[in-house]
């Protein structure tokens, strides 16, 4: 793949999430959890205000993953939420290629707050499909 070679390494992109974003991935998923949904719930919470699903900044990071290594195929990936993301945040998006080897790619990924905080970190593995054909 020898992708380090075709991309900024690290690579950084701006997301940025909204309270209707929240809510639509309640409805698709099923967690429809108020502290998600509801904002006058939320504000009585610890967090202050509706927070992200995980599972969301994940879906958005799989996006962006599927942007920059068109076919290649998600092996595995170890998560970890440790901080919340609120509606409107603009969040930063950090993906590290740590090591390429047999086709291979190792991710180190975080989405970082405002305040430098990590709402999502991991590693994922992509292993490149180029000049296989893609199953049906």
């Amino acid at each position: 793949m020898d992708t380090a070679k075709k991309f900024a390494n690290p690579l950084v992109e701006t997301l940025q999430l909204s309270q209707s974003d929240f809510d639509v991935f309640a409805k698709l998923s099923g967690d429809d959890n108020p502290i998600h949904t509801d904002p006058i719930y939320a504000a009585t919470t610890h967090f202050g205000a509706t927070v992200s699903h995980g599972m969301l900044l994940f879906s958005r990071l799989r996006a962006v993953l599927n942007g920059h290594f068109p076919g290649a195929t998600l092996l595995e990936q170890s998560l970890t939420f440790t901080h919340p993301a609120y509606a409107d945040q603009r969040l930063k998006l950090h993906l590290h290629i740590e090591a390429e080897e047999g086709g291979v790619m190792i991710l180190h990924v975080d989405i970082l707050r405002p305040d430098g905080l990590s709402c999502l970190s991991g590693v994922c593995h992509l292993q490149s499909n180029e000049g296989k054909e893609t199953p049906v």
